[in-house]
């Protein structure tokens, strides 16, 4: 599959649609089948207290670019959502523009795992992130304006009022 400005334009949509992304700058500059590349450019806010990029920022990064490059192989109103997530801090990020590059290593039906390099402006390796998305086809994340849960989400989307069954056994009465 060819991937068009039009993808990479609706990739940025959904990364803006992430107040968090946003706040943190994220930006998606390269689309490829399986890959995405996202970069961020240092800013003090995304400083800890050694002076250099906090590890939530480049975890985070990372997630992000892998989340992107797993939505281009599944079918399109298929949703992702992050079940695992472990990384490596090979070194500190002091500055300048840093780059994550997510590349979908297998993609099942349900899983699909995705390694990420997140590098330095020099290209230095400064991280390295594994990740297992689990995907939903057809499913919708709760989006219902004051929605505190996906359950009363589904109820003010349906309008029943009935317990919905969220797949949890029900908890004993005292």
């Amino acid at each position: 599959m060819k991937f068009t400005r039009e993808h990479l334009e609706y990739a940025r949509s959904r990364v803006r649609l992430s107040s968090f992304s946003a706040l943190m700058g994220f930006e998606v500059e390269r689309l490829r089948y399986g890959r995405a590349t996202l970069t961020v450019t240092t800013l003090d806010r995304h400083r800890q207290i050694h002076n250099v990029m906090h590890g939530g920022v480049i975890a985070a990064l990372a997630d992000t670019a892998a989340a992107i490059a797993a939505y281009t192989v599944v079918p399109r109103g298929t949703e992702v959502v992050t079940i695992e997530l472990k990384i490596n801090y090979l070194l500190p990020v002091g500055g300048g523009q840093v780059t994550a590059e997510g590349k979908v290593l297998r993609a099942g039906r349900n899983f699909i795992v995705v390694e990420c390099d997140v590098s330095k402006e020099d290209g230095s390796l400064a991280a390295k992130a594994l990740m297992t998305f689990g995907a939903a086809p057809g499913h919708r994340l709760p989006s219902v304006k004051g929605a505190k849960s996906s359950t009363e989400a589904k109820r003010q989307e349906t309008g029943v009022r009935r317990p919905v069954r969220t797949g949890r056994k029900p908890r004993a009465r005292r």
